[in-house]
């Protein structure tokens, strides 16, 4: 495993490079790039059809910086600052565990004051290199695609608050004896919880500039899907928790790879396991038995419904129904990988099951709804 980008590359070239990048980190960086590619292609095709429209802003140009902007441009770059210089004082410390650096209270008070005058200086000069004698409006247009920059950063801040919110939810007994830390850790993430919040901000944003919420689930669900597909691979390399159950079975095929049929997960980020003979320092953990690795399965078929998905979207003319479609392929893929994968129970009038698996099923059950209601009323909604 590759709990660190630095444990990549020395894995890869031999040189050992002290970066403070875990690889998880990295991965769920590359899943939001991968799904504003999508996002914003989807976007331009729909804008193409004309079935999404640009729309008039009225904007005000020429003023001058106000007070409030540099004050919040100061403690901006004064936050930048204060952690940033501390952090690259204390780089071993960084490297070794950044999310402490991060999080802690520690900073460096002049690095935090002097990006702090730099942004407020910032943002003065560059005002007043665009002031005009008498501020004007004037009119602007904006087309859907150019909304992205403004919808990826509030689904990532929203979508983080939900995976957080329903992993502690899944974990209580662990969260219960410290919540502070449940809360700030950027370990132990819920995918649906994410999708969840971070979908609900999008719609939220992208109705209130001019598309309508069927259209935009339809624009989201190939990008969903690729996104779920690039952050399993941070899971997998990094040995983040997310893995199987033991699989003590013999390969059912010679060709086959160990890694793609058990693995024991050295060097987990998650730590968890028995130590590892001879290995000195952190992640220098392994499982006891090897396990089925899910988020490579994941990998695998959640890209190939990514394929199908980016096929359908040129011959699905109903709003809605994209998004069901999608709705049933993750409910089912997810739904079906929680039979082997590790997770806590919940047992409810002798029943068993999976936070991931009651939400699953009712992702199916929502996405079949949809798919039978904008069949029913395809003629109603070509107008939509």
């Amino acid at each position: 495993m590759f709990p660190t980008v630095s444990h990549f590359i020395e894995y890869l070239f031999g040189v050992q490079i002290p970066l403070p990048f875990n690889t998880f980190g990295v991965f769920v960086a590359l899943a939001f790039v991968a799904g504003y590619w999508a996002f914003t292609e989807e976007l331009k095709r729909k804008e193409a059809q004309g079935l999404l429209h640009p729309i008039k802003k009225t904007i005000e140009i020429g003023k001058p910086a106000t007070m409030s902007e540099m004050i919040s441009n100061g403690i901006f770059g004064f936050l930048i600052g204060y952690k940033l210089v501390y952090a690259l004082i204390n780089y071993q410390l960084f490297v070794n565990d950044a999310q402490t650096v991060l999080l802690s209270l520690k900073g460096n008070l002049l690095g935090g004051l002097f990006f702090a005058g730099l942004f407020i200086y910032w943002d003065y000069k560059e005002k007043g290199k665009h002031q005009l004698p008498q501020p004007k409006k004037v009119v602007v247009t904006e087309h859907p695609y150019q909304l992205m920059g403004h919808l990826i950063v509030w689904a990532a801040v929203w979508g983080f608050l939900g995976a957080k919110v329903f992993d502690n939810l899944e974990h209580w007994d662990t969260f219960v004896q410290d919540p502070i830390g449940g809360l700030l850790s950027f370990s132990g993430l819920t995918f649906y919880g994410g999708l969840i919040c971070g979908g609900a901000a999008v719609i939220i944003i992208a109705r209130k500039n001019g598309i309508k919420p069927l259209h935009m689930l339809d624009v989201g669900s190939p990008g969903m899907m690729l996104a779920y597909c690039v952050g399993r691979i941070g899971c997998q390399l990094s040995g983040d928790g997310d893995w199987g159950i033991v699989n003590t079975n013999p390969k059912p095929v010679s060709w086959l790879p160990d890694w793609l049929w058990a693995s024991t997960y050295p060097h987990n980020v998650a730590n968890e396991g028995v130590p590892i003979p001879g290995c000195v320092g952190r992640f220098c953990n392994e499982l006891p038995l090897p396990v089925y690795p899910t988020p490579v399965y994941e990998v695998i078929v959640c890209f190939i419904l990514f394929l199908i998905l980016w096929r359908l979207r040129t011959y699905i003319k109903v709003p809605g129904m994209m998004f069901g479609i999608y709705l049933m392929f993750n409910g089912t893929e997810r739904f079906f990988i929680e039979m082997i994968r590790v997770n806590t129970k919940y047992n409810v009038a002798g029943i068993q099951f999976t936070q991931a698996e009651l939400i699953s099923s009712v992702l199916f059950i929502t996405g079949l709804a949809f798919v039978l209601y904008t069949y029913k009323n395809r003629e109603k909604l070509a107008s939509y």
